[in-house]
């Protein structure tokens, strides 16, 4: 299956597993009155709306560069990812204010756990299984918008998780007030998750530099070449799953100008080596 394939079939299965965990979700919580499981579903529409966006970003990541955009269209999954973070962030805001409305008005609906404990399960078992093969393709494609639906996903496992401890602690003490307690400790690890995916995709967005490590094997690549006397300017900047890197090298003043274009079509073929996706303009300057 051809990279670009596999990352719409990993972006269409995610929409497909949300879809079915959200109607679960939706129907386990009202019959069973318990608010973590209805907060539980809200987390998981927020997935939802987060894989559609992933579906639109990959798909239109893949597209060549044209007229209106001579760079490609990697900013697309920076922006999907960026979108993504925030509806975690709104998801877990709305979540801590419902469950907390719970707490101050007092919660005395008798909580039915043993449907939600069998929806729960469901729930992790899926979202593990499909976040472990949205992790897998975006990491061979270091696609930025799969990984951030994949790490979605993840807080959907840790946050079934808690519900499902709550339900079955519900289930042996019949305290009903473990539910909304569950439902905010859920909403603070989502919150968390948020924060770190939006703070990512925004960098890449300004256009910040890429990780230091990345700079210092190109560093190292230009160190040991010994026809080049020295560097100069190294940029680099991430745009969904590529990095655009520009740098200056500095050659001996008497070198032909073909000489010093075959050793930068050298060290371009091993920062690509060496780095993956990548898109390399490189200036020649006399030392």
């Amino acid at each position: 299956m051809r990279l670009e394939t596999q990352k719409k079939f990993a972006a269409g299965l995610s929409i497909t597993s949300n879809t079915l965990i959200i109607i679960t979700k939706i129907i386990a919580g009202m019959l069973s009155g318990s608010i973590s499981i209805i907060s539980e579903a809200i987390h998981s529409l927020s997935d939802f709306l987060a894989s559609v966006l992933t579906f639109f970003a990959v798909t239109r990541s893949a597209e060549p560069a044209d007229k209106e955009h001579p760079f490609g269209h990697g900013k697309y999954e920076d922006m999907s990812g960026f979108i993504e973070g925030g509806l975690i962030i709104f998801a877990g805001l709305f979540i801590i204010y419902e469950a907390a409305s719970k707490l101050i008005s007092g919660y005395t609906i008798e909580v039915e756990s043993m449907l939600g404990i069998y929806v729960m399960a469901f729930a992790v078992i899926a979202n593990f299984l499909v976040s472990r093969y949205l992790f897998f393709v975006a990491k061979k494609s270091d696609s930025v918008s799969l990984r951030a639906d994949a790490e979605h996903l993840q807080t959907d496992i840790f946050s079934s998780l808690g519900v499902l401890l709550g339900l079955v602690l519900i289930k042996i003490t019949g305290l009903t007030i473990i539910d909304p307690v569950i439902a905010i400790v859920v909403a603070l690890i989502i919150l968390k998750t948020g924060f770190s995916i939006s703070k990512e995709t925004l960098n890449n967005l300004l256009d910040g530099s890429i990780p230091p490590a990345d700079i210092t094997k190109i560093e190292e690549i230009l160190k040991n070449n010994q026809v080049i006397k020295g560097y100069k300017n190294i940029k680099g900047r991430k745009a969904g799953q590529y990095k655009e890197i520009e740098l200056t090298l500095l050659f001996n003043p008497d070198m032909k100008i073909s000489c010093c274009h075959n050793i930068c079509d050298q060290v371009e073929s091993s920062i690509k080596e060496a780095l993956g996706n990548v898109s390399i303009v490189i200036h020649s300057e006399p030392m």
